[in-house]
């Protein structure tokens, strides 16, 4: 039978599974931007009060994951493009110090995972398994830093960017290009350079950044176009 104490312990933890469960389902877009949260659809899915709920949405707030907006509630939040670039930027700050910390722990094991996800990154076609791939690698690649806060923190980091991201760059620039730098990155792996493992990966990131920004402004263009000839 259940005691007191086992009672508050589940019930503390329920506001991090349902925080978890949501912030899966936002990171790898299930839940698209300005979709609606609503505390009591969502008591009735998780079989809770809204108490738990609460806090999961406050957690995922205080992740940027989601906001409030008048007369709606929470909705999973959006970002500009210059709200990525600075997620990408602190991407690439604790993407290559984890770089410097890991390459110097890496083991045949480790090796060997990021090559096999290569490997399944290039036999695929479809542009949502190229996004868990480069998921998987951009992971792979720090865990033998073997600090769990630090990778929690890229987790978070590389997938809050990646949704709003990849898709738009696999279809505008293919596999090939992201697939060099990656097999770049792991043969500098495999030369135990740490050093210049973490240059390879901040002008991968950069690179994403650039070709986001140039995709951006070409739409801008093209709208400003399109505008000017409706006025015609």
């Amino acid at each position: 039978m259940p005691t007191q104490n086992s009672r508050a312990k589940a019930a503390k933890g329920l506001p991090q599974i349902i925080r978890d469960q949501l912030r899966y389902e936002i990171l790898n877009g299930s839940m698209a931007s300005g979709t609606q949260l609503r505390q009591d659809a969502l008591a009735e899915r998780f079989n809770t009060s809204r108490l738990p709920v609460r806090e999961a949405l406050r957690q995922l707030e205080s992740e940027g994951l989601i906001t409030y907006q008048r007369n709606r509630g929470a909705v999973v939040a959006g970002m500009d493009v210059n709200q990525l670039c600075e997620m990408m930027d602190i991407r690439i700050a604790l993407e290559c110090h984890a770089a410097k910390i890991a390459v110097p722990n890496m083991v045949q094991r480790d090796l060997a995972q990021l090559q096999e996800i290569l490997d399944l990154y290039n036999a695929s076609d479809s542009v949502a398994e190229w996004a868990e791939y480069n998921r998987r690698f951009h992971l792979a690649l720090c865990a033998p830093s073997n600090n769990n806060k630090l990778r929690r923190l890229i987790e978070e980091f590389c997938l809050n960017t990646d949704r709003y991201t990849h898709e738009m760059m696999s279809l505008a620039t293919g596999k090939e290009g992201p697939q060099s730098d990656h097999f770049e990155i792991l043969e500098a792996c495999k030369q135990r350079d740490a050093a210049k493992v973490a240059m390879l990966l901040e002008r991968h990131i950069q690179e994403t950044k650039n070709n986001l920004l140039a995709t951006d402004r070409l739409k801008r263009e093209q709208a400003a176009e399109q505008e000017q000839a409706a006025l015609r």
